[in-house]
């Protein structure tokens, strides 16, 4: 099975912390050429430090704010035009928590514009040189919500939907040109998210942090929270040329707890 991402460039989203660093991290042990993209510039210089480098990699990073779609097309067209990006890695954090019902419209405006619009944005410019290299790899890193809505995360809900829907017809259009686009959708995944998820979810159940982590740790039949490498290495095998003929889908790492198919 062939793994091997060297001489391949891959731009990260979200990628100075949690799955997206993790991700960044494994893809540049794996030989890969990490631009690394987030907003936070002191946390992108800690996070370039911390990738492997042993094949000779010139890893470098953008700083680029998801509530700026204008910044984000202005910087990843200087990645672009600097490098071929052979993976594109679409991770950025979800929308705050709550009913659908009490949703204000600007939190799913803000929330579309960071998930659907970005994503596009940055697939317009990567996938040019994707064509001309033959090989292309567009993974987005979503939620299990696209097949089972998950209570109190309404506005997260309907984005991540919009953009499995998204993602879907972008396969189909560029399978041709040897590029698949595929979602990882993870479960409860021990990140900073999650901490917010669980804290929320103590308060409205009036429960401690403890007892509502470890109810939703027994809805998981693996009975624990995923750690970001796991969901990474899901994400590293989708870039790597062993999963060419898997597009179009979304996979699930959740340690079995969504109930459908």
């Amino acid at each position: 099975m062939n793994l091997d991402l060297t001489n391949k460039n891959a731009l990260v989203c979200g990628s100075t912390a949690g799955i997206g660093k993790a991700t960044a991290i494994l893809l540049a042990r794996l030989g890969a050429t990490i631009t690394l993209f987030a907003r936070d510039e002191s946390k992108l210089k800690e996070t370039l430090i911390e990738l492997p480098h042993e094949k000779g990699q010139k890893h470098n990073y953008y700083v680029a704010d998801f509530t700026n779609p204008q910044q984000v097309k202005e910087k990843v067209n200087v990645a672009a035009s600097n490098k071929t990006i052979h993976i594109l890695i679409n991770n950025t954090g979800g929308p705050k928590g709550g009913p659908i019902f009490s949703a204000a419209t600007e939190e799913f405006e803000k929330a579309f514009s960071m998930h659907v619009i970005c994503n596009q944005i940055l697939v317009q410019a990567v996938v040019p040189g994707m064509k001309n290299a033959d090989y292309g790899r567009i993974i987005n890193i979503i939620s299990t919500s696209v097949k089972q809505p998950i209570d109190n995360l309404g506005v997260s809900n309907t984005i991540r939907g919009a953009v499995a829907s998204w993602s879907k017809t972008l396969a189909n259009e560029l399978g041709q040109y040897g590029i698949t686009v595929n979602n990882v959708l993870p479960g409860f995944t021990a990140t900073d998210r999650l901490e917010d998820i669980v804290g929320n979810a103590a308060k409205r159940t009036n429960k401690t942090e403890q007892e509502a982590s470890e109810f939703m740790k027994n809805l998981v039949p693996a009975k624990r929270f995923a750690q970001p490498g796991e969901i990474a290495s899901a994400v590293a095998f989708l870039a790597s040329e062993a999963a060419s003929y898997i597009n179009g889908v979304n996979l699930p790492v959740d340690g079995g707890r969504t109930k459908s198919l």
